[in-house]
């Protein structure tokens, strides 16, 4: 009898050192009810982890597309993740009207002028997202990339392409996934910065400490997200 091939890992990449401090608290509470253990450290990423679906990498990619271009081809050259599934999360802005810091986006699509990627298994995010987090509201749709902070007028310019939010690494992040191989991808941004409620400093503001503990709260949807891809397709 053969053996069972080995699953895909996942690859979960973020920008900013906050994010990255979010994602990594919320793995300790994880691995604290019950996650397996860890594998070789990667250049550039944590070490490998399981989670719900099979093994696990963080990499904070640094800030701006360019970077996360850098980062990702980079590790996805690794034969360990040569198959790997991609999300890509963290802070994003909001753009649509009525959207507040602490609101979670999964995106349909990420746009960026050098292509739109689909994302995979949208729905089944939303309904972890939902699970975990009652009452928090899940807003889905296009996430379009920049190569800054969007203020102002911009805002609205990119509203009205049918964008529901903007960040600057998710676009690029999973353009560079797709383009080194055939791989689901997703992303799962949290609303720090919105029409109504502009951010001046993520640390030190009311919305930027509830979309940390929201981005620390999330991880096991993603789990669950790789987890299904595993599943039989109907």
């Amino acid at each position: 009898m053969s053996a069972q091939p080995a699953p895909a890992p996942l690859l979960i990449a973020c920008a900013l050192g906050i994010e990255h401090l979010a994602l990594r608290t919320g793995d300790r509470g994880v691995r604290r009810r019950g996650a397996l253990g860890t594998g070789p450290r990667r250049p550039g990423a944590e070490p490998n982890k399981w989670g719900a679906g099979g093994p696990f990498t963080f990499v904070r990619t640094g800030m701006g597309p360019r970077a996360a271009e850098r980062s990702v081809t980079r590790l996805l050259a690794d034969p360990a993740l040569a198959d790997a599934a991609v999300l890509a999360t963290g802070f994003c802005a909001g753009l649509a009207p009525g959207m507040h810091p602490g609101d979670l986006v999964v995106a349909e699509e990420t746009r960026y002028p050098h292509g739109t990627v689909p994302c995979v298994g949208t729905d089944l995010l939303v309904k972890e997202l939902v699970r975990l987090l009652p009452g928090r509201t899940v807003h889905t749709g296009p996430v379009t990339g920049s190569d800054h902070v969007v203020r102002g007028h911009e805002r609205s310019d990119l509203f009205a392409t049918g964008a529901i939010a903007v960040d600057m690494e998710s676009a690029a992040t999973l353009l560079s996934a797709v383009r080194t191989g055939e791989r689901p991808v997703a992303a799962v941004r949290v609303v720090v910065d919105a029409p109504e409620h502009e951010l001046v400093r993520i640390g030190t503001v009311r919305g930027g400490i509830s979309a940390f503990r929201v981005l620390r709260s999330i991880l096991p949807a993603f789990f669950e997200w790789h987890r299904s891809l595993l599943l039989p397709r109907r």
